[in-house]
């Protein structure tokens, strides 16, 4: 039984192509428009994103800075008030069990976005964490409650032109909001919390939206020269910026280390941080992990998940392709894997094994596309 978000007859009446996708009924696609064409609108000008699948959380509570410093191995208590980063929640392995955004809006309040095919299994690890947590020591100053805000909407607005588009509908100046930031801000008579940022590598705002008024804010947002776009462009921009995908390019065998993710790690808790899983990431992070993210270029025709990757001259096997396209924006294959560590610098010549051909791919840093995020005159 699939799940729709609260703007699946939204989705309907504006003729699109719903498929089945973490559990959830969602738009690939809208009208005749394809997905390379809604691809490239985005990068020039605005689209817009129903991501109302994702899981939205508050952790409240005097201890919830800690809590969560325990969830994950970022640095929440260095966060300022209304600032977001990306994290990643780990098993007692040091694997992934999921990326997430955490934001913090007060040391007793966050705002955590979590994958929609993680749904159940991050659901039930807060629950069993939080009553482990409640009933220690370490919550004696209080404890820490976890609310899901099921039923309410997520839009994502991305693009160049996201903002002149949003400035029209609010009195706050958006230029105050840098990436990263996020407020809860007037527009046209709803009070909705904005956070700059978004998976394009486009400057955007990811906007939560209660449930009665989800369908009305999409309205507003949606009008020209903002274009309703699908699940197919938002797979080719994510990874032309670079952004994994859970379940494509992370896993719970992958480590934050492995996957190019050492950077969520809070400098602090690298040494003595006590977190879940932190005895295995000290293991990566002193050792070197045994193999690291790529990105690459491949020659001839586009390298698909699970494509095999090797040394040159059909050498060993070195790792496997985890996401992969033709980039409408550079009009090359790009593709991004996992290959061991020793053969992970940039420039590497390896090969790929498409449809049974072996052929030539070059490692390149990624993000493959510039970003355009907005940082501040």
């Amino acid at each position: 039984q699939l799940r729709n978000t609260p703007l699946y007859g939204f989705h309907v009446q504006n003729g699109a192509k719903m498929v089945p996708f973490a559990g959830y009924s969602m738009p690939l696609s809208y009208g005749n428009i394809g997905a390379v064409a809604s691809h490239h609108h985005v990068r020039s000008s605005v689209g817009l994103f129903d991501v109302g699948h994702m899981v939205q959380s508050i952790f409240r509570g005097a201890t919830a800075t800690a809590f969560l410093e325990w969830l994950t191995p970022s640095s929440l208590s260095a966060l300022e008030p209304y600032s977001s980063t990306l994290s990643v929640i780990l098993n007692e392995k040091g694997g992934i069990i999921d990326d997430t955004v955490v934001t913090k809006h007060a040391e007793d309040a966050f705002y955590v976005v979590t994958n929609a095919g993680r749904r159940d299994r991050d659901l039930a690890w807060f629950k069993e964490r939080l009553e482990e947590w409640n009933a220690s020591e370490r919550a004696k100053t209080g404890k820490v409650e976890h609310e899901v805000l099921d039923g309410w909407g997520l839009l994502a607005l991305q693009g160049p032109e996201a903002a002149q588009y949003l400035q029209a509908l609010t009195s706050f100046d958006l230029r105050a909001l840098t990436f990263g930031k996020s407020a809860f801000l007037p527009i046209e008579g709803f009070n909705l919390h904005v956070a700059r940022g978004g998976y394009t590598g486009e400057d955007g705002f990811e906007i939560s939206i209660p449930p009665s008024e989800t369908v009305e804010v999409a309205q507003l947002l949606s009008k020209a020269p903002v274009q309703l776009t699908g699940l197919g462009a938002r797979d080719s921009l994510r990874l032309e910026a670079g952004m994994c995908l859970y379940g494509n390019d992370l896993d719970e065998d992958t480590s934050p280390v492995e996957a190019g993710l050492t950077w969520v790690i809070g400098k602090d808790r690298r040494e003595n941080g006590e977190f879940i899983g932190a005895e295995g990431v000290r293991k990566h992070l002193k050792e070197g992990p045994p193999r690291r993210r790529v990105g690459m270029f491949v020659e001839g025709a586009p390298a698909r998940q699970g494509a095999k990757i090797f040394a040159p001259n059909g050498g060993e096997q070195l790792g496997v392709v985890t996401s992969g396209i033709p980039s409408p924006t550079l009009g090359k294959n790009v593709a991004m894997g996992y290959v061991k560590s020793g053969w992970h610098k940039k420039g590497t010549e390896l090969e790929v094994d498409v449809r049974n051909k072996l052929r030539k791919a070059t490692l390149t840093p990624m993000p493959f596309v510039k970003t355009s995020y907005w940082r501040g005159e």
